[in-house]
C-alpha cells in the first residue's frame, strides 16, 4: 500500500534526514584524527632538548598551526607536549593556560 505525504511532510522528512546525515559525518570526522602533513615529524620535548619519534622537516605549532622548521624550533612545553613557533605564541598558550586552571 502506498502512503502519500504531503508537502510539508516531505520536507520535514528531507531536513531530519540531512541533520543525521550531517551529524553521521561530523561524528565520524570527530573520530578519526587528520593525518599528519607529508613531512610532518614527530617530536618528544624534553627538558633542554628534543627527541625525534618520526622523523620529518617540521612540527606544527600548537597556537598557530604554523609550521616550524626543526632545525628552527626554539620555543615548547614539556608539561603538554607542544611546540610553539615564537615567543608570543608560547606565552599566549601559557596565559590560556593559566586562566584555564
Amino acid at each position: 500500500m502506498y502512503h502519500k505525504c504531503s508537502a510539508e511532510q516531505n520536507r520535514n522528512f528531507l531536513a531530519w534526514s540531512l541533520f543525521n546525515i550531517g551529524m553521521i559525518v561530523h561524528d565520524q570526522a570527530m573520530l578519526t584524527k587528520r593525518p599528519p602533513p607529508p613531512g610532518m615529524a614527530r617530536v618528544k620535548y624534553l627538558d633542554g632538548d628534543l627527541q625525534v619519534v618520526e622523523p620529518g622537516d617540521f612540527v606544527l605549532c600548537a597556537v598557530t598551526d604554523r609550521k616550524i622548521p626543526l632545525q628552527a624550533l626554539r620555543y615548547w612545553s614539556v608539561d603538554l607536549q607542544e611546540a610553539y613557533i615564537d615567543a608570543d605564541a608560547a606565552g599566549q598558550r601559557m596565559a590560556g593556560r593559566s586562566a584555564a586552571d
